[in-house]
């Protein structure tokens, strides 16, 4: 039970780290906006976006007026068929200066290398616990075959006789019997 509340403690501490982790990198973007796509055809339409910064699959849009908006655009789709897909007239497009960036920081190496992090960390987690639960019982694994019996020296002084054991005469016909299946087997066989 101590082990099990101690593993528990140790998980539980692990689970705080990596979400305190989480929680900061959310906590960056707090006075960003996030916005849908029908809010960026309407800004597009109204003239009112001065820069959009494409940074992987999210799109950094910075309003006239300084503002800051966020919009997550599909995996895989470029900023320009997005746009001729929403049917934005060239001329609206041309009055924003739109700039691609590559990916990279904190957030491009933990989306680059958490996803094949967290189950090694796990497996190591797992196995750490297993190796310490097996511990005590791997100094003994291989002694299945070894008796903990002990040899002791027979003292004459210490001999017992059946004077020894006076009073116990079915103890003593029931020794008389094993002694006399061991002279004579064919008797007790027939």
């Amino acid at each position: 039970m101590k082990n099990l509340i101690k593993n528990f403690t140790i998980f539980f501490a692990v689970f705080l780290v990596i979400a305190l982790i989480f929680s900061s990198i959310s906590a960056n973007q707090k006075d960003i906006t996030e916005v849908g796509m029908q809010s960026l055809i309407n800004q597009l339409n109204n003239e009112e976006i001065s820069e959009i910064e494409v940074v992987g699959d999210q799109l950094n849009i910075t309003l006239k007026n300084g503002e800051k908006e966020l919009l997550q655009k599909e995996t895989g789709e470029s900023l320009s068929s997005l746009l001729s897909n929403l049917q934005i007239a060239q001329e609206k497009i041309a009055l924003v200066n739109i700039s691609v960036k590559d990916e990279s920081g904190f957030n491009f190496w933990l989306t680059a290398i958490l996803p094949f992090l967290i189950p090694f960390l796990l497996i190591g987690v797992f196995l750490y616990f297993m190796m310490r639960s097996v511990q005590g019982a791997n100094s003994k694994a291989m002694m299945f075959g070894q008796s903990q019996a002990r040899e002791f020296k027979n003292n004459p002084r210490n001999k017992v006789t059946f004077k020894d054991v006076a009073g116990a005469k079915e103890a003593k016909e029931e020794l008389k019997e094993v002694v006399d299946f061991l002279r004579f087997p064919k008797k007790f066989l027939e």
